[in-house]
């Protein structure tokens, strides 16, 4: 496991990014998987960086855990602030369905997650008092 922990500013996404990239060289991903799991996982660290900073609190940080494997990759990015349950915004009712309808009418934020899965083969989100950490993983095409 490789571990990387960033201010929780969006300044420091790139340094994950170029972390991500040499992994998933070395673990011989294609170009195509490394930029699809480049833009997932700056979207989960956008949500960490947007969503997991208190109010009061300038200083937290963003941890960020690369788990290569024989199948793929894991990346889990973390961050400590107020919980975001998933399955509620997949069950709102007000939310759109996404399939037909024109970009000029997308809501305004909201489908960073939809992204994620968009790109990624799994992805999990697992809230608790402490924080949000997303868990999203791809294999690796043969």
């Amino acid at each position: 496991m490789i571990r990387l922990q960033i201010p929780s500013h969006a300044d420091y996404i790139e340094i994950v990014r170029v972390c991500l990239y040499g992994i998933a060289s070395k673990l011989s991903f294609s170009y195509e998987d490394i930029e699809d799991m480049k833009v997932a996982v700056s979207e989960a660290c956008t949500n960490a960086v947007l969503h997991g900073r208190t109010q009061d609190d300038g200083g937290s940080l963003i941890d960020v855990c690369f788990q290569p494997s024989e199948a793929g990759m894991t990346v889990i990015v973390k961050n400590e602030g107020e919980p975001f349950e998933h399955s509620e915004s997949i069950a709102d009712e007000n939310t759109p369905p996404l399939q037909g309808i024109e970009i000029s009418e997308l809501p305004v934020g909201g489908l960073g997650i939809y992204l994620m899965e968009a790109l990624m083969d799994e992805v999990t989100v697992q809230s608790t008092d402490s924080g949000t950490e997303v868990i999203m993983t791809k294999y690796i095409s043969q």
